[in-house]
């Protein structure tokens, strides 16, 4: 009988990568048609197609910490090109395993075709959330542009639902200073889904830029992107003086917002009130369906 990770790392990892179960030495040892071998780390490059272009310096510690200890316990999977090898899964456990001082790493050798190394290196980090919101929408562009699959069956392709791709790739539609900030976790994707409702790239990038130097909340730049959707207000309009709100409603308020990816407002008080969920699409709908159903 086929042995089960133990990870429960996601639909299609399990077959990519080895469980825990067959930890080794070093030295090489058989399973299934795969056999792990100890290669030089020097002879080992990164994959010039890994989605992941970031990598937490303490994060990257931590795993060398472990791995000092305990040794790499999965192998990465690499594929061979001009008497060297490049990595197919595991440029973190080689980064890490550097920094520990390793020579060597317990490798698989695989051999891919060009979609499937791509896919290979999608599944493992998006499986293991390892990516930033940007990264992982760059690498599902990349994968349609490779196999000339659409949203649908590239999120069949790696286990997700379309929604989730489709909002990622979304996120490519914001100005690219935009983009490296949510790379770099100055913003959050509350915050770019909320720009991504503003109409023009000019109020997009000064709405931003208050993010930055202000600190603005989502709930604040929802409440920007909503006023830059409606038409302005006659001169003959009577103003009514604004409503003071629970402080406590506001903050769960903002708290769906950021579970959601959506925008949200509660009406009325502790006691009774509405709950509204906007959504600007199929893809949204069935997003939220999933969040708040499942």
């Amino acid at each position: 009988m086929a042995k089960t990770s133990k990870f429960g790392l996601g639909k299609g990892l399990d077959a990519l990568l080895p469980s825990d179960d067959d930890k080794n030495d070093g030295m090489s040892v058989a399973r299934g048609e795969d056999v792990v071998v100890s290669l030089p780390l020097k002879k080992i490059r990164p994959n010039p197609n890994q989605p992941r272009k970031f990598f937490d310096k303490d994060a990257l510690n931590e795993l060398s910490a472990s791995i000092k200890e305990h040794g790499v316990i999965q192998p990465v999977i690499v594929e061979e090109v001009d008497g060297g090898y490049i990595i197919i899964a595991g440029e973190r456990r080689c980064r890490a395993a550097d920094i520990a001082g390793l020579k060597e790493i317990p490798a698989i050798i695989r051999n891919y075709s060009e979609e499937k190394r791509v896919e290979v290196a999608l599944i493992e980090n998006v499986q293991r959330a390892d990516l930033n919101p940007i990264e992982e929408a760059v690498a599902y562009k990349s994968l349609m542009n490779i196999t000339g699959k659409n949203q649908d069956e590239i999120a069949a392709k790696v286990g997700k639902n379309r929604s989730t791709v489709a909002n990622a790739l979304r996120l490519l539609r914001l100005p690219p200073m935009i983009q490296r900030s949510l790379e770099k976790g100055e913003i959050t994707s509350g915050h770019a889904r909320a720009l991504l409702a503003i109409p023009d790239v000019t109020t997009q990038e000064r709405v931003f830029n208050e993010i930055i130097l202000r600190g603005l909340s989502v709930r604040e730049v929802e409440k920007i992107a909503a006023r830059t959707e409606k038409p302005a207000k006659s001169a003959s309009s009577v103003r009514q003086p604004p409503k003071q709100r629970d402080p406590h409603l506001v903050a769960l308020e903002e708290e769906m917002i950021e579970k959601l990816g959506a925008k949200v407002s509660v009406e009325g008080d502790f006691g009774k009130g509405v709950i509204r969920i906007e959504y600007y699409s199929m893809e949204d709908l069935d997003r939220l369906y999933e969040l708040i159903v499942t």
